[in-house]
Formats: structure tokens, C-alpha cells, sequence
């Protein structure tokens, strides 16, 4: 829904007014399955993605916060760690964002994965699939500073002594979540039509050949849209982030409590 909710210059079947309409609209033309379009290419990178992203955000939180901080909870240290775990997650989630975008448009002439991948690269080159890549990290970088600083502020209120609490997780996940999500909303927009290369957008401005650059992409919004445009999808993208960010923390708490509390036992 984020994806179609983002295009400059939607087809007139594909203009939706909110979520709920986009979603109805969807399944009743395009049948029952088509919001799942690009589940399995967000999966297959998720898992290693993620890996690397809190393993660099553990350690360097802990390493900064000795430094900065020493004995306590340093908010720079936490900022500075998820930006640069950042820089890891990205590395592998960006190709297969490009792959996910590109099967979610409507109409979009990719029906594997696979297709898509060769596709993409036969005609525009491996360069392509991290065309995005500094957007995407000028998105990240400030979203996930946003998001951890958020969750570890209201971790401080909701949970001070720091246990395993899946309700305070869940709510300072989403809350955080939320925030980021809403403030960085412009430069995913950007860096939507930077992954779909929208044909008719660029089209309508007479762009040659294939959009690159944030700067490119800020102009291309702004031309088509002005400043409203960079809000395109925002209700869907705050939406997506809330229960993402929700499980994410509650899973990974959860299992950094398991994982502490069997060590401590087998020590014991």
C-alpha cells in the first residue's frame, strides 16, 4: 500500500484516498494476495539484515556508553550505535527493496522474484539495485537515531529497571516507531521513486534514461507534487512502522532475556 500510496503520477485505476481504500480497492481487482506481493524477496534479506543490525547495535552501545557514560545510559551512545548498524542492514536490505518495489506496482511487468532480478540487471545493470542506497541511508541514518533514542527515552519511563516487560517493549516500539516513521517520511518517498524508476513520472518531465541521485529525486517530487508531495503514503508508512517496530523490540527482547537468563543458569 506504501509503495503504490507513494506514486507521483498513479494510474487512475491505482489512486487510492486512504488506506482502507487502497486495500479494498486492491484485493477486489487484483485479487486476494496482491498486498502480499514481494513477502518472500522482504524475507530472505530480513534475517541477515537484521542479525547484523542489532549485533553492531549491542556492541557499540555498550562500547560508546563506557566512553561516554561510563555505569550509565548514554542517549549519543544509542544514537550513534543504531545509525551506524544502520549502514550494515541497509547494505543487504536495499537490493531487495529495489526487487520488493518493483513487484508491488501496479501493473508492474515483474512476476518473480528471480525475473525481476534478471530483469533489472539486463537492463539497467547490477548499479541499479543500490541506485537508492545513500536515500536510503540518508532515511535510516536520522530514522533509526529517531527510533532508538525514542524507545530508550521511554524505556526509561515506562520500564527504569530495565527487565523484560513485553508490554512496555511493544508500546516504546511502536510509539518510537511512529515518530521516526512520520519524520522521515520525505525521504522515503524519494526514495521509492529512485527504486521504481516511475515511468510516467519521468516521462511527464522528459527525463532520459534512469533518475539518479537524492538531489534528482527532491527536484522530480517537488516539480510533480510541491511540498505536499513528499507526504505521499505517510498514513500507510506510520501504519506499517507501528506493529514492525512493535514485534522487532518484543521479539528481540525477548530473546536477548532468554538467551542472558540461560547463560546465567548454566553458569550457576
Amino acid at each position: 500500500l506504501q509503495t503504490r500510496m507513494q506514486s507521483l503520477q498513479p494510474d487512475p485505476k491505482a489512486q487510492y484516498r486512504s488506506v482502507y481504500e487502497a486495500l479494498k480497492k486492491m484485493i477486489l481487482t487484483e485479487g486476494l494476495w496482491r498486498p502480499l506481493r514481494g513477502i518472500n524477496v522482504t524475507m530472505l534479506g530480513a534475517g541477515p539484515a537484521h542479525a547484523m543490525y542489532f549485533a553492531c547495535y549491542e556492541k557499540m552501545k555498550m562500547s560508546l556508553s563506557d566512553v561516554l557514560q561510563q555505569g550509565g545510559n548514554s542517549h549519543l551512545a544509542n544514537g550513534i550505535a543504531g545509525s551506524v548498524a544502520t549502514l550494515l542492514h541497509d547494505a543487504v536490505m536495499n537490493p531487495a527493496e529495489v526487487v520488493k518495489q518493483r513487484l508491488q506496482m501496479f501493473n508492474s511487468p515483474h512476476t518473480s522474484v528471480l525475473g525481476c532480478v534478471r530483469a533489472v540487471r539486463r537492463t539497467e545493470g547490477w548499479g541499479a539495485f543500490y541506485r537508492s542506497y545513500s536515500t536510503q541511508l540518508t532515511m535510516n541514518v536520522p530514522f533509526q537515531a529517531i527510533h532508538f533514542v525514542t524507545y530508550e527515552l521511554l524505556q526509561e519511563q515506562l520500564n527504569p529497571r530495565r527487565q523484560y516487560q513485553p508490554r512496555s517493549h511493544i508500546l516504546a516500539g511502536a510509539v518510537a516507531g511512529a515518530v521516526a516513521a512520520a519524520a522521515t517520511t520525505p525521504l522515503d518517498v524519494c526514495k521509492t521513486l529512485l527504486n521504481t524508476q516511475e515511468n510516467t513520472a519521468l516521462s511527464s518531465l522528459n527525463v532520459r534514461g534512469h533518475l539518479v541521485g537524492m538531489g534528482n529525486a527532491f527536484r522530480t517530487v517537488y516539480r510533480l507534487q510541491g511540498l505536499p508531495g513528499f507526504f505521499k503514503g505517510v498514513q500507510a508508512r506510520v501504519i506499517y512502522q507501528m506493529p514492525s517496530t512493535a514485534i522487532a523490540w518484543s521479539v528481540y527482547e525477548f530473546f536477548k532475556y532468554f538467551l542472558t537468563k540461560h547463560k546465567l543458569e548454566k553458569r550457576t
